[in-house]
């Protein structure tokens, strides 16, 4: 995050470090570094045997391919060690065009299975961040399976959502999670009525204790997230780590580093299988709790606390009855015994309670050494040019097709199949065996149908996938929406896929990328603006019109009934839904671009789509929907989610 903590990292035992630009990055709040300074950066790096990673993990608009082009041709020039990407058009661009940078996968690119290890290794990725949510066992497999390296995280905070698989920032203020600007939702409360809690807050990874199962079980990098963490944080915690890498007989001494490690509460997480208290309901406060301010003075405050504390500490001070948190560089202080008396000015409240949120056992310079480097940054404009015209291609004039997504079979019998052209059953596992693929009014309109996979398939059901994708095959169901492109690698021969708005398409690198892989069809992402959307030269694309955003699509459980909505702190509704034990949380109210349909078929789009996963089967609504999407009128209630507004 900051040159501090980059010599933190260096002195803390890394053999690595990611290190972020400016732009393009998925720590966008953090401070991140310029052009000049990142190869100095790897300078240093190397004269200590320390690799140097970029991250340059965040989905990227299509406006913005000139200026990423730039950056990749500065990137090859300086030499990192390895880039790290989510966008599978970064990943083309690339590929092509710049050849001699090494790829890593971020964790973003939710790859959560052998298929994604296999695929990204056939693909020259060097190395696969895996999902957080994978179990130890999970992770084995996948190593077992593929040739890739993998790594994993191993300390840090983690996202209640699959990573890359998070709307609910982006649909509350435009701040996508996806764009490096995530404004946190899952800190927020949420109130369901009866109690206010933090029901998606999770506590912290620590792995410490599982370090030599991981290098067991074939894991070949171990993670510390700490790009937007204080020098001493990164200093202690490298530490602790590299202590016990070294040697299993150091997990003491790394454990009693960590106690004032300054995070959250810790949770070793699905590796640990550590879950039935990993969400910190009552408070998701950074820190560790010291006590509380007993008594105000002229020059300070008092408190007492079993810590002893040394040198310069920074704390954090709770306000018992507001919102309220004060930040504080403690300098002058003194300890008797428990009671601590801090000398310091400003305002304090009694009963407010103290955190420990740093001590400063050393100081990192923030400084650099100097550099002539006058490296050129930015392609002729010409040569830019050349490059995102070579990934647009002509889209195949097409007649207007209207793709409608059921998640149930009790819809099967609401819907008229002769009024609608392309039908995707995107059904749960039960509803999947219970369909029986040589009904009459199945094989009457196999044309028309799309069987859709998952957002997440773990390890142990890839096999039912494939042979799920057999046995529809042989009956002439042989087309396949898919959430990742590695499930093509459980198709059989002679079939069709499409891939749907997990299969993220922001640009038209992204697009061309995954024509070239044999997507028949690709969906717009949900989340996507009026600019970036008329910006496309690929318009064969799916248009999403109509939908419910999977707002969060987690692994992790939560303490809500499904019956229950509940309410953030801007009085918005909510539903969880639990499908095949993925939990998804979604809005009460749907999105809408159907008025916008008249507008999209002006500007060349000729496909789109009707969700009605999360709806209650009803002919009457198909009815007016399809009614709705013919006239292009809005249906309400609903919202237009980031189409006026910007997704920054």
């Amino acid at each position: 995050g900051n040159t501090e903590t980059f010599y933190a990292a260096l002195d803390g035992g890394a053999d690595a470090v990611y290190l972020g630009l400016k732009n393009f990055n998925a720590r966008g709040r953090a401070l991140n570094f310029s052009n000049r300074q990142i190869p100095v950066l790897i300078d240093l790096a190397h004269k200590n045997n320390c690799k140097v990673f970029i991250t340059l993990n965040t989905v990227i608009k299509n406006t913005e391919l000139p200026e990423l082009i730039d950056v990749l041709d500065y990137l090859q020039t300086i030499k990192p060690d390895a880039v790290i990407i989510q966008d599978w058009g970064v990943y083309h661009i690339i590929k092509k065009h710049f050849p001699g940078l090494t790829v890593h996968a971020s964790t973003q690119m939710a790859n959560h299975n052998s298929l994604g290890a296999i695929y990204s290794y056939e693909k020259d990725f060097e190395r696969v961040i895996l999902a957080r949510e994978l179990t130890l066992h999970e992770a084995e497999e996948v190593n077992k399976k593929s040739k890739i390296q993998t790594e994993v995280f191993i300390h840090g905070a983690l996202c209640y959502s699959f990573s890359g698989m998070c709307n609910f920032s982006s649909y509350l203020g435009g701040h996508g999670a996806n764009r490096g600007i995530c404004s946190q939702v899952c800190r927020r409360t949420f109130d369901t009525g009866k109690e206010a809690k933090y029901f998606y807050s999770l506590k912290d990874n620590q792995q410490i204790e599982n370090i030599h199962s991981l290098i067991e079980a074939g894991v070949y990098s171990l993670k510390i997230e700490g790009r937007m963490k204080s020098s001493d944080y990164v200093y202690k915690v490298a530490r602790a780590y590299r202590a016990v890498i070294n040697d299993k007989a150091n997990l003491p001494y790394a454990q009693e580093l960590l106690q004032t490690e300054t995070g959250r509460k810790k949770t070793s997480y699905f590796l640990g299988n550590d879950l039935s208290d990993a969400i910190t309901y009552e408070s998701p406060n950074t820190g560790l709790f010291l006590g509380k301010i007993k008594e105000l003075t002229k020059t300070g405050f008092i408190f007492d606390c079993d810590f002893d504390l040394h040198n310069d500490f920074r704390i954090r001070i709770k306000h018992p009855k507001k919102d309220e948190q004060i930040n504080l560089k403690v300098r002058e202080f003194t300890q008797t015994g428990k009671t601590v008396t801090v000398v310091t000015e400003g305002k304090f409240p009694l009963n407010g309670s103290v955190f420990l949120s740093g001590i400063i056992e050393k100081k990192f310079s923030s400084k650099l050494p100097e550099t002539k480097n006058n490296i050129r940054f930015g392609l002729p404009y010409g040569k830019k040019k050349n490059i995102i015209k070579s990934f647009v291609k002509e889209s195949r004039k097409t007649n207007y097709s209207l793709f409608v997504r059921i998640d149930n079979l009790q819809w099967m019998r609401k819907i008229r199949f002769d009024e609608i052209d392309n039908i995707i059953f995107s059904f749960t596992l039960k509803d999947l065996d219970d369909l029986d693929a040589g009904a009459n009014l199945i094989q009457k309109f196999k044309h028309k149908i799309w069987i859709e996979f998952p957002h997440f398939i773990p390890e142990g059901k890839i096999e039912y996938y494939k042979n799920l994708a057999k046995k529809f095959t042989e009956k002439g169901l042989n087309k396949f929406f898919l959430s990742h492109i590695s499930q093509k690698l459980l198709l059989p021969k002679n079939t069709i896929f499409a891939g749907n708005e997990n299969m993220y398409a922001y640009n038209d690198a992204a697009i061309n990328f995954f024509r070239s892989e044999g997507a028949k069809l690709i969906s717009y992402p949900v989340e996507n603006d009026e600019e970036n959307i008329f910006s496309y030269q690929n318009k064969s694309g799916i248009m999403p019109v109509y939908f419910y955003p999977r707002l969060f699509i987690s692994r992790m459980p939560i303490k809500i009934k499904e019956e229950t909505q509940f309410k953030d702190d801007l009085n918005n509704t909510y539903h969880k839904i639990v499908r095949d034990g993925i939990t998804y949380t979604v809005p009460e109210i749907p999105v809408s671009f159907l008025q916008y349909v008249t507008k999209f078929k002006q500007r060349g789009f000729k496909n789109f789509l009707i969700d009605l996963s999360f709806e209650k089967p009803s002919g009457n609504r198909i009815n007016t929907l399809i009614k709705r999407y013919k006239q292009s009128q809005q249906i309400q209630p609903s919202v237009n989610f980031n189409y006026k507004r910007t997704l920054k």
